[in-house]
Parts: structure tokens; C-alpha cells; sequence
């Protein structure tokens, strides 16, 4: 399919706020999306401040702090909003040629990332300016065409979307349950019979025993590698290479907390099909429950808590040191928590499990929906007419 240039079917809208009707202050995330902005505004005259309506772009052309990603958003959740002076505002001319949603695949694809990178220019700042963004080529099939993609790429979008809202609801009954077995029914000077005050040090410990490093490549996890509930690496690395910090081996059922910033949720259970090719970083407690009678999810679920990594926080940020840290010995050995009978410890454990594995599927399920989405997005490269 012949290219086409991207300038011919879009222009540039620039409408101020002069009358301060929008008060709705967006700003546009590197995902691509737009997001309430966080400037403080407090003595801004907002009436400077660009307007953008449903079904329009905006885009920041300053692409040097953005690391590969060009921060570039359609508007479909709001009416109308107000954006910085700094972005730049554009519609496409003609509905029936272009929609505006195709476009917005074209600019989810890396290749449009690496493309205006490559293009931007500057000294101070690199910038993707305007008749950059103009001489952008792309394929337009038919507007029939147009329509059958949005739609493909819609289904999964839609499906992902349901998805992440069932994963909040489990979550959001699981911590309800949890609240009103653990916490609100229950007075910790007149426990029932059977329950007791214990310590997570009788229930995990923190296990740093050092990988034997017997082949050439493993998969370093630090830190920045697991984030609330999910492992992001696994990119084989040649050993050798690896930092002096990546020491410790690890096995399914495991649960990795980082010492460094609880609040940023970079915590995981292990659960990989060959745990001993992970090798962990010093900075990542290996947490792993002492004996088979106290369930490792009920661990994972109480150190998640939204109150306990808030409270975790806390202390983080009351120690010293260079960045905000807690340890095991310090801030988890003695934390109290309680522990129920036999009855209510195993029936509790049988509802994580199942609670789990709903979260499980549906985040696997995710995952193939976006490689679905992502595969959609190259194949717009090898658009034919139609």
C-alpha cells in the first residue's frame, strides 16, 4: 500500500480558555493516555491554557526527558479538557478518510516511537515539532478497512479493560473478608479459642542462601523487576556481567519484597517454570514460609494489605539511610499478626488459593491480549487496499 502523508489529513487547533468554562486539567502520560495533571496551578491564569475537545490530539513535542516514548493521546473519556500551553493540539480534517482512532494505533506502535525520536532535534531539549509530526508516512486503507481494524484492536482493549476490573473487585472482596475475619470481629485481649498473637518471624524467615552459579546465563531480578504481583524479566544475562548484588537463589511458592520503598508495590510470588534460572538481587527479600502448615498466600495477602504497605512506608521513611528501606530483622521479624485455628487458617488458605488463581488467569489471559494487540499494531505496517 502506498504511503501517505500524515500532514494531509490532520491540522492544528489551538483555542484558548479564555472564558474559563473548561476546568478539566489534563495532562499526557508516556502510555499514551490522558491523565489528571498533578502542576500545582494555584495563581495560574488558566485562561492562557489550550483547549481540547472529544476525538482531538494533543502532544507534548519534547521528547529528550521521555526516555523512547513520544507522549501523544486521543481524547475519548472526557467531553472537553484544558492542557498546558507546551502541548500541541490537532484533529483530523476529514472523518471520512482518517479516523482518528486508527491514527491513535499508528502512534501506539514502537516504531512511531523510534521514528520521532530519531527525527527530534535540539540542543538544550530534543524536539518532535510540528511539521515533524506532518511528514509522518503512513498507510490509510479504505475507511471500511479503518473501521474492521479499530474494531479488532477495540475487542482486546475492551476485554483487557474487564479483565483489570474483575482483578480490582476480587482484590477489593478478598481485603473485605479479610478485614472482617482478622480484624474487625476480633478483640485482641478475648481472642476466640484457639486463635493466638503471633509474629511473621514464626511464620517465614528471610532466605539468602547464595545461587550457585553453574551455568553460563541466569535471569537477574532486581528491584525494578517485580511489580505488584508480577514479574516483568526474563531476559537471560550472561553471569559474569550480572552486579556484585545478584546473590540469591529462589524457588516457587517465594515471596519477593523489596526493602526499598514498600509503597511502589515491587513484590511478586514465584511462580516460574524454572525458578532455579533466577538469580535475585540483596536489595529483595526472599520471604519463605517455615512449614507447610501456614499458607504462603495468606503471608503474600497480609504484606500487600494497602495498610500495611502504607504503615511499612512509614518506617521506611523514619529510617536512615539513602533511600527510604526497611529489612526483615528490623521491620517484618516481630511485625504481630494473627493467626486463627486450625479450621479458619485452612479455610482461609482455600480461598486464596482460589483467589489467586482468578487473578492469575485473567492477568495471563491479559498478557496474551496484549501480544494480540501488539501484533495487530506491526501488521499495520503490511496494510494492503481494500
Amino acid at each position: 500500500m502506498e504511503y501517505k502523508r500524515l500532514g494531509d489529513y490532520i491540522r492544528e487547533v489551538n483555542v484558548r480558555n479564555k472564558d474559563l468554562k473548561v476546568t478539566n486539567l489534563l495532562g499526557v502520560s508516556i502510555s499514551k493516555e490522558f491523565m489528571p495533571s498533578i502542576a500545582n496551578t494555584i495563581g495560574t491564569d488558566m485562561s492562557a491554557y489550550k483547549i481540547v475537545q472529544r476525538g482531538q490530539f494533543a502532544y507534548g513535542p519534547v521528547t529528550s526527558r521521555n526516555g523512547d516514548k513520544v507522549s501523544i493521546a486521543l481524547l475519548d473519556g472526557y467531553d472537553d479538557a484544558i492542557i498546558s500551553q507546551a502541548y500541541t493540539v490537532f484533529e483530523v480534517i476529514d472523518l471520512e478518510e482518517l479516523l482518528p482512532e486508527y491514527l491513535m494505533m499508528w502512534f501506539r506502535r514502537p516504531e512511531f516511537d523510534r521514528y520521532a525520536r530519531f527525527h527530534s532535534h535540539g540542543s538544550a531539549r530534543e524536539i518532535f515539532d510540528w511539521d515533524e509530526l506532518c511528514d509522518v508516512m503512513l498507510p490509510i486503507p479504505s475507511i471500511t478497512r479503518q473501521r474492521e481494524i479499530v474494531s479488532e484492536y477495540e475487542t482486546l482493549t475492551n476485554r483487557i479493560r474487564l479483565n483489570n476490573q474483575m482483578i480490582q473487585h476480587l482484590e477489593a472482596t478478598a481485603q473485605i473478608l479479610y478485614r472482617k475475619t482478622f480484624v474487625d470481629a476480633i478483640d485482641k485481649e478475648h481472642l476466640p479459642e484457639g486463635w493466638r498473637i503471633g509474629t511473621l518471624g514464626e511464620v517465614v524467615e528471610s532466605y539468602s542462601k547464595t545461587h550457585i552459579f553453574n551455568k553460563k546465563e541466569l535471569i537477574f531480578l532486581n528491584t525494578s523487576d517485580v511489580l505488584d504481583g508480577k514479574i516483568l524479566l526474563h531476559e537471560y544475562s550472561i553471569v559474569e556481567n550480572m552486579p556484585g548484588q545478584a546473590k540469591k537463589e529462589i524457588a516457587n511458592g517465594d515471596i519477593l519484597f523489596s526493602e526499598i520503598r514498600p509503597a511502589n508495590k515491587r513484590y511478586a510470588i514465584v511462580r516460574e517454570e524454572h525458578p532455579e534460572d533466577f538469580v535475585v538481587s540483596t536489595k529483595l527479600m526472599v520471604l519463605r514460609i517455615k512449614d507447610n502448615s501456614y499458607s504462603n498466600l495468606k503471608v503474600y495477602f497480609y504484606l500487600t494489605l494497602p495498610d500495611v504497605l502504607s504503615d511499612l512506608q512509614k518506617q521506611a521513611d523514619g529510617a536512615s539511610g539513602t533511600f527510604p528501606q526497611i529489612t526483615f530483622d528490623g521491620n517484618l521479624r516481630n511485625r504481630e499478626i494473627i493467626i486463627g485455628d486450625k479450621d479458619t487458617e485452612d479455610e482461609w488458605g482455600r480461598y486464596l488459593s482460589v483467589h489467586f488463581n482468578n487473578i492469575w488467569i485473567r492477568e495471563h489471559e491479559n498478557s496474551k491480549l496484549t501480544e494480540l494487540q501488539s501484533l495487530l499494531l506491526a501488521k499495520m505496517g503490511q496494510l494492503k487496499q481494500s
